[in-house]
């Protein structure tokens, strides 16, 4: 299978790639060509850009990962336009692409987030929930929008939701351990708030299981089937590593510093991946202590 990646550089393009080759021939997209290679090595193929394409009618699939790290900076108006520009307008191109051909690809596979849903409290969400109207829900709203504009006899089209994706090398775990390690690491604001989360090896398995299953398309939850509240989840990974647990980041300071991004970690949903369950995916890793240990065995 001939497979065109977007965010291939990533956390979870990174691991994902290693487990597509040397089985698919696999290109990623990145502007940026020399550090496919410096990362992924050298039988990675790199594209610059969509320009140099007519159109995707040479590939079987499309996994579409891009996209500004919703979480990293505080939300000014510039960071919030590059937040939904750096998705919107790729899979736009992407879509525009699709368009052009006359064997387009079997399968696009795009990128969201369970921030889709908004802020949650403590209801249980599947695929069908109604959303809280907020930043985090317009970005993926919109992502997912332009995305299914894809969808034709041709190509069906699948959206993953991604919760917190756990792995040592990337993401909210890698910058929460240093503090964790010292002891210092603790619940935000109440810690009542509920945290979804997902191993990367997950992550990686539901992206291989769309891919092979054609009657597989829409919405599906990339979160573990046990989302636990903010408290349990830091209780947890303190208990892991054996490291004490006491220390609590107050709320206000979390405003403080990140103003309205805050809420993402201040609020939170109780996800679950009915829909995936539903179509015989099976997690390897669907309970948190289970997640941690290996995680951060791996990483020792």
């Amino acid at each position: 299978m001939k497979i065109l990646i977007t965010g291939g550089t990533g956390f979870v393009g990174q691991r994902l790639i290693k487990q597509l080759h040397p089985h698919h021939e696999v290109t990623v997209l990145s502007r940026q060509p020399h550090n496919v290679t410096q990362l992924l090595g050298s039988n990675i193929h790199a594209l610059a850009s969509l320009d140099k394409l007519e159109n995707l009618d040479s590939f079987d699939a499309v996994i579409n990962l891009a996209g500004e790290p919703i979480a990293d900076k505080r939300w000014s108006s510039a960071q919030k336009e590059r937040i939904c520009q750096s998705r919107w307008q790729l899979t736009e191109q992407l879509v525009a692409k699709l368009h052009a051909g006359s064997q387009p690809p079997s399968v696009l596979i795009s990128g969201s987030a369970v921030g889709y849903y908004g802020r949650q409290g403590e209801t249980l969400v599947d695929e069908d929930s109604s959303p809280h109207p907020e930043f985090s829900h317009h970005v993926c709203q919109r992502w997912e929008q332009l995305a299914e504009q894809a969808a034709s006899a041709q190509t069906r089209v699948c959206f993953i939701r991604l919760a917190v994706v756990l792995g040592a090398q990337g993401g909210a775990l890698k910058k929460m351990l240093p503090s964790y390690r010292l002891g210092l690491g603790g619940p935000i604001g109440s810690g009542k708030q509920y945290m979804s989360w997902i191993h990367i090896d997950d992550v990686v398995s539901l992206l291989l299981f769309l891919l092979e299953h054609p009657e597989c398309q829409g919405a599906f939850n990339a979160s573990a089937p046990e989302p636990v509240t903010n408290q349990q989840f830091s209780k947890t990974l303190a208990k892991v590593l054996n490291k004490p647990h006491f220390a609590r980041v107050p709320a206000w300071v979390m405003r403080l510093a990140f103003g309205e991004m805050a809420d993402l970690l201040l609020t939170g949903q109780r996800v679950m991946p009915v829909r995936l369950q539903r179509a015989g995916f099976h997690f390897r890793y669907p309970t948190l202590e289970k997640a941690l240990k290996e995680t951060l065995t791996a990483s020792s």
